[in-house]
């Protein structure tokens, strides 16, 4: 009995090792986004829900996030212009966050690329609607970074596109938003 019991420590342990699982602190990570148009750009932020990234033998092999749209926060403007924006970017025009709460990035080929620097390929699903994004994560520490470059209109967000209306002139908004994403653990 003593040695089933050792035996079965021992194989805890080791799968404990083999595979960890880092979670994400929520209220020091962050997502700035910045979204142009021909006449400038907005800039703002978004939050996790829960995310984590997962090791085998210290090296990354899994990762997966959540974000809360419904925090969606344009940070460039204040008062009537601040609320109207927002209002705008959650309506159904843009991210549709009364019916889509959730945004989610899931890992699904990561390749180490130079120390502490991977390429992954993942699925993003926003609005209901999964695309592949390809970017590099950077990672040290207990801090991760990347930067996301996102086409809103394969997620189903037409609103402003010129790649779907013509004569929109100077009232254009350019289909790819940025996302800087910093997590801590």
């Amino acid at each position: 009995m003593k040695k089933a019991t050792s035996l079965l420590l021992i194989l805890l342990i080791s799968l404990s090792i083999a595979a960890q699982s880092r979670k994400i602190n929520i209220s020091k990570s962050t997502i700035v986004w910045t979204g142009k148009k021909i006449t400038g750009e907005h800039v703002g932020s978004l939050q996790f829900k829960e995310g984590s990234l997962s090791y085998s033998k210290k090296k990354l092999v899994k990762g997966s996030f959540i974000v809360d749209m419904t925090t969606l926060n344009n940070t460039d403007q204040s008062g009537k212009d601040k609320a109207q924006l927002e209002g705008h970017l959650k309506s159904n025009d843009f991210f549709s966050t009364g019916e889509f709460k959730e945004a989610k990035l899931v890992f699904k080929a990561i390749k180490l690329v130079s120390k502490g620097t991977y390429a992954i390929v993942a699925d993003l699903t926003i609005k209901g609607k999964t695309n592949p994004i390809i970017f590099d994560l950077s990672i040290k520490g207990n801090k991760a970074s990347t930067t996301l470059v996102i086409d809103r209109t394969k997620y189903g967000i037409q609103y402003g596109s010129g790649s779907f209306f013509a004569d929109l002139g100077d009232r254009t908004i350019y289909d790819e938003f940025e996302l800087k994403v910093n997590l801590i653990f």
